[in-house]
């Protein structure tokens, strides 16, 4: 648990036993998550302290959320320097239609956007479709 009690105080998050918890439970993902995996996983704690602690960590620049084009917003660790309230890791992601699963392409850096004079970005995002390698080999 020291690990993720540095990781949490490099980021400025006090380390709570829940944190700790769901931090660990992300560490674990091989891909992004909803609230309610999260949930799922943590079917003896409270539904707002989970939601709370998601929050945090994603204001912090911990985790960053993504939008999977249907509807749904997912979650994954960041990857790069992100801090309170500036993210740095644009990038792909990727949809399999098959498995329904969302995954960070962090090799895949977003295009630099120009902006006319007077617009101000407040967010990218990039979702590509289609099947992920393991379900395409159990299409095979």
């Amino acid at each position: 648990m020291k690990e993720l009690e540095k990781i949490l105080i490099a980021k400025q998050i006090n380390p709570t036993a829940m944190r700790l918890l769901v931090l660990e439970f992300l560490l674990k993902q091989k891909t992004a998550i909803s609230l309610s995996d999260v949930e799922r996983d943590f079917t003896h704690s409270d539904k707002v302290t989970i939601y709370r602690t998601l929050k945090t960590f994603q204001e912090k620049g911990l985790i960053h959320n993504i939008k999977d084009g249907r509807g749904a917003v997912k979650y994954a660790l960041c990857e790069s320097d992100c801090k309170e309230g500036v993210h740095y890791d644009y990038h792909l992601h990727f949809y399999c239609t098959v498995c329904k699963e969302l995954f960070c392409l962090p090799k895949s850096k977003l295009p630099q956007v120009v902006l006319p004079d007077n617009f101000q970005l407040s967010e990218i995002s990039l979702v590509a479709r289609g099947i992920c390698d393991k379900c395409s080999k159990q299409c095979n």
